[in-house]
């Protein structure tokens, strides 16, 4: 006999996104035997953001999810089965059932949402290129293992509960951190292993608006 989740677990473990839909989503990965509807249990395992049909789908019938057609069925589906590639397609749709010529209709019952009247704001750091920060601190790079002793012992230096002194003179700065890494002293001068370094140390500094301290 499989084992059934309790009925209390099933809201926290799917979502359905619309009343029309015929698939819910896996909010975590479900084991087979879990019940994610009254009476609609998992006949497989599913991992987690895939979709789980909710009643039995015939091969071409269409299938929705955001109460949007998205696609048709490829096989028979039973309710609770896994809906993904292996029997979901998106193909030309024919004029006929549900009553009506059947469209994908992306977009369709979009409603326009009246701005609040108060917008909310937040204490934010405008930078030059456009982007809002919420903490503005130093980043200490290191070239090389050999200088991390160094970068923490300045990061150190800063900390607020160590040496609140420190940083009365820069009230703008939130902190120091330190950015360092296990490699550089021992590694060859060409190869993966170096250039997948400097990569990650640029993708560090070009994110920063001020340039790295090395």
């Amino acid at each position: 006999m499989a084992l059934i989740a309790q009925a209390s677990d099933a809201p926290a473990s799917v979502i359905r996104l619309h009343e029309r839909d015929d698939v819910v989503i896996a909010r975590q990965p479900l084991p087979a035997g879990t019940e994610v509807s009254p009476g609609v249990v998992l006949s497989t395992a599913v991992p987690a953001a895939h979709k789980i049909a909710l009643r039995p789908i015939g091969v071409g019938e269409t299938i929705r999810r955001y109460g949007q057609i998205i696609g048709i069925a490829t096989a028979d589906i039973a309710a609770g089965d896994h809906v993904h590639v292996h029997n979901l397609s998106i193909g030309q749709l024919e004029d006929g059932a549900e009553g009506a010529a059947k469209d994908y209709a992306i977009g369709s019952e979009v409603r326009p949402v009246a701005p609040v009247a108060e917008p909310a704001t937040f204490m934010g750091i405008p930078r030059p290129d456009g982007r809002v920060a919420t903490r503005n601190y130093i980043g200490i790079l290191t070239s090389v293992n050999c200088s991390a002793t160094v970068a923490h012992a300045i990061a150190d230096h800063f900390r607020r509960d160590v040496h609140p002194q420190a940083m009365a003179p820069y009230p703008n700065v939130d902190g120091v951190v330190a950015l360092t890494h296990g490699v550089g002293c021992a590694v060859a001068a060409d190869g993966e292993a170096l250039a997948m370094l400097q990569r990650t140390l640029a993708g560090y500094a070009a994110t920063s608006i001020s340039p790295p301290c090395w």
